[in-house]
């Protein structure tokens, strides 16, 4: 009898412990704003919409220490659709991974940003996000842009002296559904003010006949001033498979300046695509955010884009706009926002 009480006792302490050493995290983001659309050759459209600032979601994340320096880890992340309470058809549509980290770095599979992606966002002022998102003037945008599935990915570990990294190869499992296969790579370095990257990737674009690839190539960078964080990037998307040949080519440049619990967003972007077809896409945006605490912000930000004769891009999608611009052109935004940290 107390031998058996002695081995509860002591697969109790083992159990105290590896409870210790696990932690699962819930957090999240709602972010709503009023917003006005005006686009050329369509009414104004007055709606309420989301992720202003910030994209609303819902995570789940959690770490295991396994002891000499190994862990384990997860991700799991839902878009939610803020304003009207729904989700997104694929659930974990922001991140699903696991992940197995050490002094080699990190290894991740699951769903999960690509590392072309990054310089896109990072060095935005407006982290492609609200009406002042840099990629809304992309002409070449591909099926694996923001994020990819069926991925396998690797992180440099973080104590090199700056230097940071990231590879993926993600596969389209044969499914013509799918965006298919990706392969890309991001290179950077950080210090003090300092930021630059520059990232590499390919993609087979299995929904189109022919299964042709698309080849991304960008380089981005930062440097806070005290007064102000000047960043941006250059971003090369080309296709070509039989009668198509397109090269867009963007470039962004913004900045973020703090004035004493608010800051100043300020960006303008411009793409240029050659090939069978020309057409340039241009933008400007200027926002405001305002914290009224380390969580809570409000916001506001105005946009206009103008297209060439072979676009009708927006300042925003879906339901935010009566119909997209008529080619050639413009789109005009105004949007007031509350954004909450959890």
């Amino acid at each position: 009898m107390k031998k058996s009480l002695l081995a509860l006792a002591v697969l109790g302490a083992f159990a105290g412990v590896a409870s210790a050493q696990s932690s699962v995290t819930l957090y999240g983001t709602v972010d709503l704003s009023a917003k006005y659309v005006k686009n050329d050759g369509s009414a104004r459209r007055l709606s309420l919409s989301q992720d202003g600032i910030n994209s609303s979601q819902l995570g789940f994340k959690g770490i295991e220490d396994l002891g000499g320096g190994l862990k384990a880890g997860f991700v799991l992340l839902a878009g939610v659709n803020a304003d009207t309470g729904t989700t997104n058809t694929k659930f974990f549509n922001r991140r699903a991974t696991v992940s197995l980290m050490g002094g080699f770095g990190e290894v991740r599979l699951g769903r999960d940003y690509t590392p072309t992606f990054w310089n896109n966002t990072i060095f935005d002022a407006f982290g492609t996000n609200g009406l002042g998102d840099s990629s809304h003037v992309a002409q070449l945008l591909s099926g694996t842009f923001v994020r990819a599935d069926n991925s396998v990915g690797y992180f440099l570990p973080s104590n090199i002296g700056g230097v940071y990294g990231q590879f993926m190869a993600a596969a389209s499992e044969g499914a013509s559904t799918n965006p298919g296969r990706y392969l890309g790579g991001r290179i950077g370095f950080a210090a003090g003010p300092f930021d630059i990257a520059g990232a590499y990737g390919t993609q087979r674009l299995d929904t189109i006949g022919g299964q042709p690839s698309q080849k991304t190539l960008n380089v981005g960078g930062s440097y806070d001033f005290g007064v102000a964080k000047l960043m941006g990037y250059f971003d090369r998307d080309t296709l070509s498979y039989g009668a198509v040949d397109r090269t867009d080519n963007r470039f962004s440049v913004s900045a973020v300046v703090p004035m004493g619990q608010g800051e100043i967003h300020v960006g303008g972007e411009r793409s240029k695509l050659t090939g069978n077809v020309t057409n340039t896409v241009s933008q400007y945006a200027v926002g405001y955010v305002y914290n009224l605490s380390k969580r809570t912000a409000v916001y506001t930000t105005v946009a206009r884009l103008s297209n060439g004769n072979a676009s009708g891009l927006s300042v925003s999608g879906g339901s935010s706009q009566t119909a997209a611009p008529t080619a050639g052109g413009k789109s005009t935004g105004a949007e007031f926002g509350l954004r909450h940290f959890f």
